[in-house]
């Protein structure tokens, strides 16, 4: 089964994924798509790996998802990827049209021939007013062609707000 999970900062989104993947019973491989470039971020990665079952694997890459998915999924277990707004954000920042589109179409066509359970984590950032900047216009929109291409080809799709998950395609939680 493939999951999206999606919700905004702090609403319980991640939380909602590791459960998740507790209860499929499967052996565990987190992919942390972030990276520490700052103080703040080194805390919020820290804070994640203290509440993670230390019997699950760690794979952490910033840009090849798909790649790593196809390498690490099997019937008998369980990825996490938490989360796909900073997977997108880091190939924003490479400045490379070709890279982002590449990375993006490998994802979106891996998906139906992954074994096993795969859940998504990630941001949804249109909910609010429309940025002024450009890059963070393209990082809203890229986000929401993202989420639509993966809402689509997952099972289930999940909208967690306030610790309270909504579930918005597949069987309910």
């Amino acid at each position: 089964m493939i999951e999206l999970i999606l919700g905004g900062a702090r609403s319980g989104k991640s939380r909602l994924a590791e459960r998740l993947a507790v209860e499929s019973g499967l052996a565990v491989t987190y992919i942390a798509t972030s990276q520490p470039l700052d103080g703040e971020m080194s805390e919020r990665i820290a804070h994640h790996r203290a509440r993670r079952p230390a019997s699950w694997g760690l794979i952490e890459e910033p840009l090849a998802l798909a790649s790593i998915l196809r390498e690490h999924a099997r019937a008998d277990r369980c990825l996490l990827v938490d989360c796909l707004t900073l997977w997108l954000t880091n190939l924003l920042m490479l400045d490379d049209e070709t890279r982002l589109v590449e990375e993006r179409d490998a994802l979106l066509e891996c998906l139906h021939e992954l074994p096993g359970r795969v859940l998504m984590v990630s941001n949804e950032t249109g909910l609010g007013v429309v940025p002024l900047g450009e890059l963070t216009r393209r990082y809203v929109d890229e986000t929401g062609l993202l989420h639509q291409a993966l809402a689509e080809r997952c099972q289930r799709v999940t909208f967690t707000v306030a610790g309270l998950p909504m579930t918005l395609k597949g069987v309910a939680l």
